[in-house]
Formats: C-alpha cells, sequence, structure tokens
C-alpha cells in the first residue's frame, strides 16, 4: 500500500462517525456506590435472599410482586411487566447493601436505586448463612441519574417452589443474550453480550454462526455490513465476502466491540459464566463443516472444567439440514431442529424447536420428551403469550428477547 492511500483511510477513519443506534444509557453511581469497608456477600447467603416479594412503593409500575434472583454477576429484582433491578450486593456488618439501577424493557424509563436489608430485618442472619423467615428489603429508587428519591419495601414472601427448584428450564437471550433494538449497553452478537446477559435473568444464548471469505466462522445476526448492527466504517456489504482479518480489524460492533470469532464466544462462555445453554442458530450452509470440529473442541474443554452446558448446532432451514446431513456421522452432531419432528429424528436432534407462532403443540412436545430429547421455542417475547407458553406449555425453555420478563413468570411458578 502506497503513502497516499495509506493517508486516505487514516483520514477516513478519523472523520466518519460513529452513528450509534441510541440505547438507555446506565445510569452513574456517584453517591450510590458502596461505602468504603463493604465486602463481598458470603455465597452461603444469596440463595438464601431469594424468591418472591411483596412490593410496597408510592407506586404501582413495579406491580405487587417481584422475584429476586441471583445470577453469576450480581443479582435481579424483576417483575411481570418488563421493569427490572440489575443490582450488586454486599455487607457492611450486619446489613446488607445492595445497589445498581432499575430499567423498563420496554420503555426508555430507568434510574438509579439503592436498598439494604438491616440486620434486625434479616441481614445479621443471612450474612451468617441462617434461614430467614422473614426478610425486608427497604429502599428508594430514582430517576435517570437523579438521587434515588421514592422509597420501595419489598417484603419476603415465599421461597421458590419445589417444582421451580426441580425444573431445568432454560431461559435462552436473543443474539447472545439481547438485541440492540432493546437499546442495551452493550452490542448483540458480542462478547460483551455474553458478559453481560445473566444479569438479565439469561441461563443460555442462542448465537448467530456465519463463514469469512477464508473459512473462520463468527458470530453475526445480519448478511451484511450496515448501521444497524455497527458503527459506519470502511467495509460494506456481504459480511461473509471479507477475511477474518478485514472482519476483525475494520468491523467495530455498535458499542465499538469487534466481531468475535465463534471459537473465543464458546471458550468465554464455557470459562467466564455460568450459562448452561448455548444454541448456534447458523445463518449460513457453507458454515457447518467449519462450526461441527469447533463445537466439538468447546464440547471437550465444557467436560475438561466440570460444566454442565449444552451446545448445538442449530438447523433453521432445509439448506443446513442439508448440509448436516452430507457431514459423515451427523447423527453425532449434538443437533437443534426448528423444522419438522421427522427432520428432528432423521438427524437424531437433542432438541426441537418450534417457532412460537405455532402454539404450545403439547402433543408433539410430549412425544419429544417420550424419545428423550428437549423442547424449546423462539423467540417469545409478550408478556401475555410468555405466561401462557409457561402455564399452559411443557416446552423445556424460550428463546426471547425479554429474559427478566421469562425469568419473572418462571420463578413465580407454584
Amino acid at each position: 500500500m502506497n503513502i497516499r492511500n495509506l493517508y486516505v483511510i487514516v483520514l477516513l477513519m478519523l472523520t466518519i462517525g460513529c452513528n450509534k443506534e441510541s440505547i438507555v444509557p446506565v445510569p452513574t453511581s456517584g453517591n450510590n456506590s458502596f461505602p468504603d469497608g463493604t465486602l463481598p456477600l458470603p455465597p452461603a447467603s444469596k440463595p438464601l435472599m431469594e424468591g418472591i416479594y411483596l412490593v410496597n412503593t408510592n407506586t404501582t409500575i413495579f406491580g405487587d410482586t417481584m422475584v429476586v434472583k441471583w445470577n453469576h454477576s450480581g443479582i435481579l429484582f424483576t417483575s411481570k411487566n418488563g421493569k427490572h433491578f440489575i443490582m450488586d450486593a454486599g455487607c457492611l456488618d450486619s446489613v446488607i447493601l445492595i445497589r445498581g439501577y432499575w430499567r423498563d424493557g420496554y420503555s426508555d424509563a430507568t434510574g438509579l436505586s439503592n436498598m439494604s436489608i438491616s440486620g434486625s430485618e434479616g441481614g445479621k442472619d443471612l450474612i451468617a448463612g441462617k434461614p430467614v423467615a422473614q426478610i425486608i428489603i427497604r429502599g428508594a429508587f430514582g430517576t435517570n441519574n437523579d438521587a434515588p428519591n421514592q422509597t420501595i419495601t419489598l417484603q419476603y414472601l415465599r421461597p421458590f417452589s419445589i417444582k421451580v427448584k426441580e425444573s431445568n428450564f432454560y431461559i435462552l437471550g436473543h443474539r447472545a443474550g439481547g438485541r440492540n433494538s432493546e437499546r442495551l449497553p452493550v452490542s448483540e452478537n458480542s462478547i460483551a453480550m455474553v458478559r453481560f446477559t445473566e444479569r438479565l435473568g439469561t441461563t443460555g444464548i442462542e448465537v448467530d454462526p456465519r463463514i469469512s471469505s477464508d473459512g473462520v466462522a463468527f458470530i453475526y445476526h445480519d448478511p451484511d455490513i450496515n448501521t444497524r448492527l455497527t458503527q459506519k466504517g470502511l467495509l460494506a456489504g456481504d459480511v461473509s465476502a471479507y477475511t477474518w482479518l478485514q472482519l476483525s480489524s475494520f468491523v467495530k460492533l455498535i458499542h465499538g466491540e469487534r466481531i468475535p470469532s465463534l471459537e473465543e464466544v464458546l471458550a468465554f462462555a464455557i470459562d467466564s459464566t455460568e450459562l448452561r445453554f448455548i444454541y448456534m442458530d447458523m445463518k449460513s450452509a457453507e458454515a457447518v463443516p467449519a462450526v461441527i470440529p469447533i463445537q466439538q473442541r468447546a464440547i471437550q474443554r465444557a467436560k475438561d472444567k466440570g460444566r454442565d452446558i449444552v451446545i448445538l448446532m442449530g438447523i433453521p432451514d432445509t439448506d443446513v439440514l442439508n448440509a448436516l446431513l452430507a457431514y459423515p456421522g451427523y447423527r453425532n452432531v449434538p443437533s437443534l431442529c426448528e423444522l419438522e419432528v421427522e427432520d428432528v429424528r432423521t438427524v437424531n436432534s437433542k432438541v426441537w424447536a418450534p417457532r412460537w407462532t405455532l402454539g404450545t403443540q403439547n402433543d408433539l412436545v410430549q412425544q419429544m420428551h417420550d424419545e428423550g430429547r428437549l423442547a424449546v421455542s423462539w423467540t417469545v417475547d409478550s408478556p401475555v403469550w410468555i405466561r401462557n407458553y409457561l402455564n399452559q406449555g411443557i416446552f423445556d425453555g424460550l428463546v426471547t428477547n425479554f429474559p427478566y420478563v421469562v425469568a419473572y413468570h418462571h420463578y413465580i411458578q407454584e
């Protein structure tokens, strides 16, 4: 490359704007941060805090009940209408301090929140790892970066039911855990999203593998480079027409992350999360031969680390189905099939995954269960449909863009 061309490229990179899709900013903590001396909450305390709580505030925006559930990164408080708290917790003497922010998943509403459990209202015993019959969480929430000024009280009602505790139900976050259209602080199909998604209540993820022109599998949803998914840059057009070096060097996702390889995503999920299910929704039949060895290495990696995690190749259409059928030993490739149950049986898929618009289909789901297979449905977003699928269906999991709503309706079951 000559000096003149290099100069033009540098000039373009300096002058091109990011053109980010707008987000709902995460409120900054300011005086809402933890005081000096706050210690991490003992692991034994966390499950004792989980359960169903009654909500008492001077407003009805959070409903009358809330689910409190710990995850790998913090603690989630979630309600049935999409409003949820993403929180961290620590202890100071006999008090449990809870800090973070709340967000309405269906709007721009957000704000800071701080809460606590005093020693006399359950904090002391929880810190000591002792079961507590009565827990009261007191605090306040605000709007945007304003100091929390509206009171909220959560009163422990009951633990999760035996049905919930014995369930192996999967809450699968769409596009590595969340879409850009939900205006999250990290990009869909990024390592950052895989890191963040557990905070939203997910126990698994769906990702979108494609193949570069030189045969490297990466994750990216759309067939082209566009400003819905990426910052404005030097490359455009068919994303699979570029080499992996070009994609990883010159394309930035909407919030600045680079496109990750599939191998990187699987390794990160295994090593750095507690996710239990990865659904690779194949976006290219041509990628099938390249993805299978990556899947095999990831399964071995998980086994070596003692991780109980399901990693499946998704079959969304007949092109991918035929590509898998052409692979030697295809019946031994762990897969998830979105097509007919006959196709599930042909390739020996571990999971059947029908579209949500087809309904609960309990008769076919039961057939899958009788054959030792699982069934999940995609992509279930409406609170009404989520509730109906959980109350009337027998699926083993749901793919969703609103995992905190699925979490509420799942964990509140009696």
